[in-house]
């Protein structure tokens, strides 16, 4: 595996996708700019959350004959089209079919949402929003649990905004469209 690291000029640690390929089957892991992130998995909390979203996105996607695509985890997402970024999101809308082939993603899909778990949260809420958004991703959810709450990001405005579980959540991306978690 030494062959699949990469060293900085200060002599950090760089990982590469190979080594993300080459990790045991069962394991996950993400990377992000060469830092490895190890993925533990999720809970039913999580995959009940994921389920419900991932349908309530495709259906409005399939009766409006819409030409997006949902895809949830795990599925690949070379963020960057390099060597040292590979995320695998929750979910990922990708409306762009030249971004997708049989490996994943390459470039970032239009719309991320992350359940947040509680070994995610710094990934979530602090390292995967500035890297989505340097990427180019146009709208990012954080959906928390525990918190009952849901922090959208639209990268064209500053701030995100919070909202409720009951609460309507309008899609940035699909007008008209909004979502109650």
């Amino acid at each position: 595996m030494e062959a699949l690291k990469m060293k900085t000029l200060e002599n950090e640690e760089i990982y590469t996708i190979d080594y993300i390929y080459a990790l045991p089957d069962g394991e996950r892991a993400e990377l992000i700019d060469g830092k490895l992130y190890d993925m533990a998995p999720p809970n039913w909390t999580h995959q009940r959350t994921l389920n419900f979203l991932t349908y309530a996105i495709n259906k409005y996607i399939e009766d409006n004959n819409g030409k997006c695509h949902v895809l949830p985890a795990p599925f690949a997402v070379f963020l960057n089209k390099d060597k040292t970024n590979y995320v695998e999101p929750d979910i990922s809308v990708i409306c762009d079919d030249d971004k997708l082939d049989e490996k994943g993603c390459h470039g970032a899909p239009d719309w991320v949402i992350e359940i947040v778990s509680p070994s995610s949260k710094r990934m979530d809420y602090f390292i995967k929003l500035f890297k989505y958004r340097s990427a180019g991703v146009r709208e990012y959810w954080i959906v928390d649990p525990i918190k009952q709450r849901v922090t959208v990001h639209h990268f064209d405005m500053e701030d995100g905004e919070e909202y409720a579980f009951g609460e309507e959540i309008p899609v940035g991306i699909f007008e008209g469209f909004s979502i109650k978690v």
